[in-house]
C-alpha cells in the first residue's frame, strides 16, 4: 500500500473511530431531534442556506464513511426542509456520499481483492460489465442489502464511477421521496392526536407498500430489457391452438403456431369432422333400410364400404382449408411445422431453430388411450386416430368402450353392414348420463342388431391356434370369449405432454396426465398457459375453443387484467341416433351434490313435427330450482337433440327461465317446439290452483250462475 492509500486509510479509520468513541451517533436519532426540534427549525428559518449546507455536508460524511444514521437523517431532512427541498438535498447528498464510499472502497481494497480472488470473480466482473447498471438499479430500487454494503461491494468491481453515480441517483430517488415525505409528517406531530392524522397514516402506508411497488417496477423493467422475437408461441394447431393464434393475431400480436403433424388437430383429421361424415353416411344407409316407413321402395340397396370411407376423407379435405397454413399465414400467424421443445420459459426449439417469446400457450391436445390389457401389443388394433384408414369392411368389429366415441362408431359401423360387438366394463353405456338415457341408447342398439356387453371387463387378448384374435372378458365371475377380426379401442383419451421439454421448466403433469393450470389457465410457470384437452377438465372441441380465448387474452394482457375461465354452462352432445345432448346438471349429479331440484319431462313422441318425420321418440328433461323456473340442467334424447339443446344453453348462460321460453314464439311445425312444450309442462305443474278456483267462480258469476264449485262428470265437463 503506497503512502496516499495509507494516509487515506488512516483518515477513514480515525473519522470512524471518533464517531463511535465520542458517541456522535446520539445526535443522529429521532429522540435527539425531538428534543432540539424547536431550535433546529428556528435556526433553519433564520439561516436557510447555512442550514442546508451543513445538513448536506453531514449527510455526505455519514454516507461516505458508511456510518449508521442515514435513514434517520432522511426523515429529519423532510421534517426540516419539507418534501421538495428535502428530496433534492437528500438525493444529491446520498448519491455523493455513496460515490465517496464507492471510491474509498475502490482505492483501498479493489486491487488487493482482484489480485487475490480475480479468477473466482471473473464471471462476476463479466456480469457487472455487461449488466452492472441494471443490477445496481435493482438493488437501489429494491434493496436486497443495506446501501452502505452496496457502495463498498460495487467499489470492488469494474463498474465505472459515472455509471455508479447516475444509476444510484436515479435508483434511490423514489425511496428518498417516500422517506422524506414521511419525515414531513413526523415534523408536524405536536400531540398524540396527530399520530392518527390522515397525512401521517398515508405516509406510513406509502412507506410500507413502496417495496412491493418497487419490486413490480423492477419486474416490468426486467421484462422490457430482454429481447423477444415474438409475443406468443402456441404449441399445437388443434382447436385450442388455432383459436388462440387467431385471437392473438387479431389484436396485432406477433404469434407463432407450431404443429408437428397436421393443422386442425384431432377435430379435423381424426375426430369431429370424419366421425360426423361417417355418421351421416350411416344415417342415410339406415334411412334406406327404413324406406318402407316413408312409403318408398328401394331395391338392391348396398353399402359400398370403401366408398363411404373415401367420402369421409373427401369431407376432411373440403373442411381442411378452414384450418390450413395458408389461411392462418394470411391472417398474420407464423406457422411452423415441426416438433417443439421448451428450453426455458422464454425459448422454444423447433428443429435447429431456437425461438424466443414473452409467452407460451401449450395446446397439444390428447391422443387415444391404449389400455394395458395383456396381449394388446400383439393385436393389430385400431383407435380413433387410424380407423379412418380402413377400406375393407370388417366381418366382425369388436369395439371396446361405452363412452361417446365408442357409441357413435358402434352404431355407425353397424349401420354400414358390419357385425359389431360393443364391450364396456361399466354397468351401462354412457355412464356420464342418467340411467334413463342409457336405457334408450342400449335398447336402440340391441334393436338394430348390435351385441352390447356392459359390465364386461376385458382381461386378455389371445390368439387361436390358427392365428385368429379373440378377447377374454369377465362378467359376474364368468369368463367369455369374443372372437373378432378387427378391434377398435375407444376407452378414453390421454393428454399429449411427452417430449415437450416440461422437465426443463420443472412443470409436472397432474396424476391424470393433464397439465396443472389455475383459473386463468396459467401453469405454475407464470408466462406459460395451457388450453384444450391437454389442460382439461373437459375434452370437447368447443370447450377447447372457449378456453383459447382466456389463454390468449390472459397471456397477452394478464399484466393489466386477467379473466377467470367460465365453466358454468358447458354443453355437449353424443351423436348417436337418437342423439343425446346435455347442459348443466343431470339428475344423478344433482343427487350426488345434494342439490335440490324439480324435474319436468316432455315426451318427443307427442310432437307433431317428430311424428311427421317418423322420428317420434325420446324425451326432454329439465331440472329447475324447486318452485322456480330457473334452469339447473337439461337433457334431450331424440332427433337433432344437439341442435335443440341450444335454447337451454342460452337460458342458463343469460339467466332466462322457463316462463320466458314459454312466452317465446316458436315456429310450427318444428322440433324446437319441444322446448316450449317442456316449459308448458312446468307451467302446468306450477299453476296457481287457488287463483284458478276463484276465476272459475267469477266466470260462473258472470254467466249468472251459482258460484259454488261446479260438479264435474267423468269426462271432466261440468254437470248441469
Amino acid at each position: 500500500m503506497n503512502q496516499k492509500k495509507a494516509g487515506l486509510f488512516v483518515l477513514v479509520i480515525a473519522l470512524i473511530g471518533c464517531f463511535f468513541i465520542f458517541d456522535l451517533g446520539q445526535y443522529l436519532s429521532l429522540e435527539y431531534f425531538e428534543t432540539q426540534r424547536g431550535q433546529i427549525i428556528a435556526y433553519t428559518a433564520a439561516n436557510p442556506m447555512k442550514a442546508a449546507a451543513l445538513y448536506f455536508m453531514i449527510y455526505v460524511l455519514v454516507t461516505g464513511l458508511s456510518l449508521p444514521g442515514a435513514a434517520v437523517m432522511t426523515l429529519i431532512g423532510g421534517a426540516i426542509f419539507g418534501v421538495f427541498e428535502g428530496t433534492i438535498l437528500v438525493s444529491f447528498a446520498s448519491t455523493l456520499g455513496a460515490t465517496t464510499a464507492f471510491l474509498v472502497s475502490r482505492l483501498l481494497l479493489r486491487d488487493w481483492v482482484q489480485n487475490k480472488f480475480g479468477e473466482s470473480l471473473r464471471a462476476v466482473n463479466q456480469g457487472i460489465q455487461r449488466e452492472g447498471s441494471f443490477y445496481l438499479f435493482g438493488m437501489r430500487l429494491v434493496p436486497l442489502f443495506p446501501f452502505f454494503v452496496i457502495n463498498l461491494v460495487m467499489g470492488l468491481t469494474p463498474l465505472k464511477t459515472r455509471t455508479f453515480f447516475w444509476v444510484s441517483q436515479l435508483g434511490m430517488l423514489p425511496g428518498t421521496f417516500v422517506y422524506v415525505n414521511a419525515g414531513t409528517q413526523l415534523g408536524q406531530i405536536e400531540s398524540t392526536s396527530d399520530i392518527l392524522s390522515p397525512g401521517l397514516l398515508g405516509s406510513f402506508v406509502l412507506l410500507g407498500i413502496f417495496p412491493f411497488i418497487a419490486k413490480r417496477l423492477m419486474e416490468f423493467i426486467k421484462s422490457r430489457k430482454v429481447h423477444y422475437d415474438r409475443n406468443l408461441i402456441v404449441i399445437g394447431a388443434g382447436s385450442a391452438g388455432l383459436v388462440t393464434s387467431y385471437i392473438a393475431t387479431a389484436v396485432k400480436a406477433n404469434v407463432t403456431l407450431i404443429e408437428k403433424h397436421k393443422m386442425g388437430g384431432d377435430c379435423l383429421n381424426t375426430g369431429c369432422v370424419p366421425s360426423k361424415a361417417l355418421l351421416r353416411s350411416a344415417k342415410m344407409a339406415h334411412y334406406i333400410d327404413r324406406a318402407e316407413e316413408f312409403g318408398l321402395k328401394v331395391d338392391n340397396s348396398q353399402v359400398d364400404f370403401g366408398a363411404v370411407m373415401e367420402r369421409v376423407q373427401s369431407v376432411v379435405k373440403q373442411v381442411e382449408p378452414h384450418d390450413s397454413v395458408e389461411r392462418y399465414t394470411s391472417l398474420g400467424v407464423e406457422c411452423i411445422q415441426g416438433e417443439a421443445t421448451i428450453l426455458d420459459p422464454f425459448r422454444v426449439r423447433v428443429g435447429d431453430k431456437v425461438l424466443t417469446t414473452r409467452n407460451i400457450v401449450i395446446a397439444t391436445g390428447a391422443r387415444p388411450f391404449v389400455p394395458p390389457i395383456p396381449g394388446v401389443e400383439n393385436v393389430d388394433y385400431y383407435t380413433s386416430d387410424n380407423i379412418w384408414d380402413i377400406r375393407q369392411k370388417p366381418e366382425h368389429l369388436l369395439i371396446l368402450g361405452g363412452g361417446p366415441i365408442g357409441c357413435e362408431l358402434t352404431q355407425a359401423f353397424n349401420r354400414l353392414g358390419v357385425k359389431v360387438t360393443q364391450v364396456d366394463m361399466a354397468p351401462r353405456l354412457m355412464p356420464r348420463e342418467d340411467p334413463d338415457v342409457s336405457e334408450i341408447i342400449e335398447r336402440r342398439f340391441r334393436e338394430e342388431g348390435i351385441e352390447v356387453l356392459v359390465n364386461h371387463s376385458a382381461k386378455e387378448f389371445r390368439k387361436t391356434s390358427d392365428g385368429k384374435d379373440f378377447l377374454i372378458c369377465e362378467h359376474n365371475g364368468q369368463s367369455k370369449e369374443i372372437h373378432f377380426d378387427k378391434v377398435l379401442l375407444a376407452v378414453g383419451r390421454k393428454a399429449n405432454t411427452d417430449n415437450l421439454g416440461l422437465e426443463n421448466i420443472d412443470l409436472k403433469p397432474n396424476p391424470n396426465g393433464t397439465l396443472p393450470v389455475n383459473e386463468y389457465l396459467q401453469t405454475p410457470v407464470p408466462n406459460i398457459y395451457a388450453a384444450g384437452d391437454v389442460a382439461g377438465p373437459y375434452q370437447f372441441t368447443h370447450t377447447a375453443a372457449h378456453q383459447a380465448w382466456y389463454a390468449a387474452v390472459n397471456s397477452l394482457f394478464g399484466g393489466f387484467k386477467k379473466f377467470k375461465a367460465d365453466y358454468r354452462v358447458i354443453p355437449w352432445a353424443t351423436f348417436t341416433d337418437p342423439e343425446v345432448a346435455r347442459v348443466g346438471l343431470s339428475e344423478e349429479e344433482a343427487k350426488q351434490q345434494g342439490i335440490q331440484y324439480e324435474v319436468t319431462r316432455f315426451g318427443i313422441d307427442d310432437l307433431d313435427r317428430a311424428i311427421a318425420d317418423n322420428e317420434a321418440h325420446g324425451f326432454i328433461k329439465v331440472l329447475t330450482v324447486p318452485g322456480k323456473d330457473k334452469v339447473l340442467g337439461a337433457t334431450i334424447v331424440g332427433y337433432h337433440a344437439g341442435e335443440l339443446i341450444t335454447e337451454y344453453i342460452s337460458a342458463m348462460k343469460h339467466g332466462i327461465g322457463l316462463n320466458k321460453i314459454l312466452g317465446t314464439i316458436h315456429i310450427y311445425p318444428t322440433l324446437s317446439e319441444t322446448n316450449k312444450y317442456a316449459a308448458g309442462e312446468w307451467k302446468r305443474a306450477h299453476a296457481p290452483n287457488k287463483v284458478l278456483e276463484w276465476l272459475a267462480k267469477w266466470h260462473r258469476w258472470q254467466l249468472g250462475k251459482k258460484t259454488s264449485k261446479p260438479e264435474l262428470g267423468q269426462s271432466g265437463e261440468a254437470l248441469k
